[in-house]
């Protein structure tokens, strides 16, 4: 029987190309998304991976949703927690609260909420992985945003602490931290503040979707063993 990959957001994005890669590589995968029903409608016309709509935010909503996942494809073996917004890109003391609660909520209480909800069957399994999707900017902060900063700040604490609760019974929880990609998160930026976190990446371009869908997969992989 083919293990179960959940990953949320994953009908666009990164979350689409870590979906794709993780159906090549002969997973069953569910995608999670937020917004456009057309759209994720069309993912699984191309892809045959089945969307299932739910805000990571709510709790009641992800035991909801991680249970019809589970009734319709089996238990999650691979967590991806790749949902995610960027927000607004002014000063901080500017910064509209609405909007620094949406970043966490949805960047930081979802990657929790999901964790919550999967970690007791797989550690009742003796395996299972966790793939939370962080970014640079959580480990060196960006100016203009502060919450996106915060938030994946937190997601890389939350992952190291996850990770040595759970090391002991058979579950590996990392994350990964890329650059900025081409994404659609885009639109929510303004150019010059993409021209300036675009002037700090060594490679001087922005990072490939693919590029951070196959080192997801690699983790997901049996090749992974120690990290």
């Amino acid at each position: 029987m083919s293990r179960v990959a959940l990953v949320t957001g994953g009908s666009r994005g990164i979350g689409a190309a870590i979906s794709t890669a993780l159906k090549a590589e002969g997973y069953t995968v569910a995608a999670t998304y937020a917004g456009n029903d057309k759209k994720a409608e069309a993912f699984t016309g191309e892809t045959g991976i089945k969307t299932y709509k739910w805000d990571v935010s709510d709790y009641d909503a992800c035991v909801a949703g991680i249970a019809t996942v589970e009734a319709d494809l089996g238990p999650v073996d691979i967590l991806v927690n790749n949902a995610g917004v960027s927000g607004t890109t002014v000063p901080a003391w500017e910064y509209p609260i609405d909007d620094w609660d949406r970043v966490l909520a949805v960047d930081l209480k979802g990657v929790f909420l999901c964790c919550r909800e999967v970690v007791p069957h797989m550690r009742a399994a003796g395996n299972g992985r966790i793939i939370n999707v962080a970014s640079v900017v959580g480990k060196e902060g960006n100016a203009l945003a502060i919450a996106y900063s915060a938030a994946k700040s937190g997601v890389i604490g939350l992952t190291k602490g996850l990770a040595k609760e759970v090391v002991n019974d058979g579950i590996f929880v990392n994350c990964v931290t890329p650059s900025m990609a081409e994404t659609d998160l885009l639109k929510e930026m303004t150019d010059a503040y993409i021209l300036m976190v675009k002037s700090k990446i060594p490679m001087g371009r922005l990072c490939a979707v693919s590029e951070i869908a196959n080192m997801v997969a690699w983790i997901a992989g049996p090749e992974c063993t120690f990290t």
